[in-house]
This record gives structure tokens, sequence and C-alpha cells, in this order.
């Protein structure tokens, strides 16, 4: 038994998350994304969890066997297939694909769900439903995507910030128990998480207010600070000083930029202040930070 699918898949990723995402990202998922001529896999089994989501606007046959089911389908643009672990499963696809295939490990998506999200996932959650159409999460997707793609300033935050986003939505489609803060969240789109943390990106180095942030989702301060904090990991305050804190790093790479000035930049209101966030976030000063590098 081949433990990973990249062993046998026949074309290589154009794109992998792990050769770029920082590691407390890849401890979420990792992402790969694939275009691959028309082609076939074998029929294995697997360790871990994978989320393929289609990108091809224009809809093509495949057949995959699943547990000893032969299943002969047209795969539809949003369309999402989920494999769990230990699920016996093969492929074959006729024309060019255009894929993310999102890898998540069993043990780290239970720790997620039952520590983050208060939720205890069972074996056969993930086998409830292998096929379904959802752009909320395909958009999740395609922002990871997009994430890794730019490599703009500031991207690891909003990569570890968006897979939260995708884990939170695709454990909500399995329609397990929880609160009414997760029911309230559904409304609250994979578009509207990136429409706040572009703002943050946008305007890092302002005074950035929790009623904005709020106004940028277009819901309550109240309610978005919880879903925000439920779903990120982080209160809305936290997340805007940890972006700050990675361009920070990004600034003090240059040896000539002076601290005063970077804190500045970053929406600190002097450098004692960045010195103080800096120091509690990362362990050690931005002075000893930057000599060590």
């Amino acid at each position: 038994m081949s433990n990973k699918y990249q062993d046998i898949y026949p074309s290589e990723a154009q794109l992998r998350s792990t050769d770029i995402a920082r590691a407390a990202a890849a401890e979420l998922l990792t992402l790969e994304y694939f275009e691959a001529e028309p082609d076939e896999m074998p029929t294995q089994v697997f360790d871990q969890h994978h989320i393929l989501i289609n990108l091809k606007d224009e809809a093509h046959r495949v057949e995959n066997w699943r547990a000893g089911e032969h299943r002969d389908f047209i795969y539809h643009r949003d369309e999402i297939v989920v494999t769990p672990a230990g699920v016996e499963s093969g492929w074959r696809w006729y024309a060019k694909s255009k894929v993310i295939v999102i890898t998540l490990e069993p043990t780290r998506l239970e720790r997620f769900a039952k520590i983050e999200l208060g939720i205890l996932l069972t074996d056969v959650q993930l086998k409830n439903i292998p096929q379904f159409i959802d752009k909320d999460i395909t958009e999740a997707g395609e922002m990871l995507l997009r994430a890794l793609q730019m490599r703009l300033p500031g991207s690891d935050v909003m990569y570890e910030s968006l897979a939260r986003v995708f884990l939170v939505k695709l454990i909500q489609k399995y329609g397990l128990e929880r609160g009414d803060e997760y029911e309230f969240s559904r409304s609250f789109s994979s578009r509207h998480y990136k429409k706040v943390l572009d703002f943050v990106a946008k305007h890092f180095s302002q005074s950035i207010s929790l009623e904005q942030l709020a106004a940028e989702a277009n819901i309550s301060p109240y309610h978005f600070s919880r879903l925000f904090k439920q779903t990120i990991g982080q209160s809305p305050h936290q997340f805007v000083m940890s972006y700050r804190i990675e361009r920070s790093k990004e600034m003090l790479a240059d040896p000539g930029k002076l601290m005063i000035d970077i804190a500045l930049q970053c929406g600190f209101s002097d450098q004692a202040h960045f010195s103080r966030v800096f120091k509690q976030v990362e362990g050690v000063t931005p002075k000893a930070w930057r000599q060590s590098k």
C-alpha cells in the first residue's frame, strides 16, 4: 500500500504548498495544483483524506473506483470529491484536468475540530458526502491557491488564515453538531473573510478598529469578533498584530532600515510599542531577531 497519493500520481504538481508555506500552515493542510493530461491512477488506499476541487470550466468525463463501486460521471466546475483515509479509490480522466488537491492528516483534522471548534469527528463523517458542488468551499480553495501563486508580502499569514477558513467551511458542510454561532457563520462566506484580510493587508500601517473590520464583513462587531476568533484562531486585534509583525520581519531583513521607520510603517505608535509586541509574538526583540538572520 502506498501511503501518499503523490507516490503514484502520473504528473508533477505545478504548485505545492509544502515548498512555499510556513510550517504552521502545513500543520493544517497541504495544497497541490495539477493540470494533468488525460490519464489514470491505480486503485489504492491512502492514509490521508484528499479533497479534490475542480477548477476546469468545461465539464468532462471522469471514472472513479471507490470502495468496490464504479462511478462514471461528468465532473463540473466547483464540484468537490472527498476521498477519506482508508477508502480504496482509483481514477481515470478523459480531459486535461485543472484541479486543486487538498491533503488532510486525519489526526490533525480531528485535533483541529476538537480543540479549535469543540467538535468531535467520527470515522464516518467524511464518508457521508463523497461528492458535492459548493462554490464557497471552492472559493476558499482558490484563495489558498492564489495566496501561494502571488507570494505577496504577508502571504504566509494570509495562507494560514485561509487554511483555517477552508477547514471550518469543510467541517460545516457535513452538518456536524455546532452552536448557533456556527449556524450564523454559514452566511459569512470565504469571500467575506478574504475581504477582511485584504483590508488588513491594505491598511496595516494605519489604525484599524474592530468596527472597520466588521463593516467589511457587513455584520455587527459583536458577531464578527466571536466568529473571527472561532474561525481564524485569533481575535481581530491579535490577527492585525500578527500581520504587522510578519510584515516587520520582511523589513528587518533590510539592514539599512531604521527600527523607528519599521515601527511606524507597520502601524505601531512608536519603537517601544513595536519592540514590546514583537517580543511577545517572537520571543525576542526586533534587534535580536535581525542579528540572528
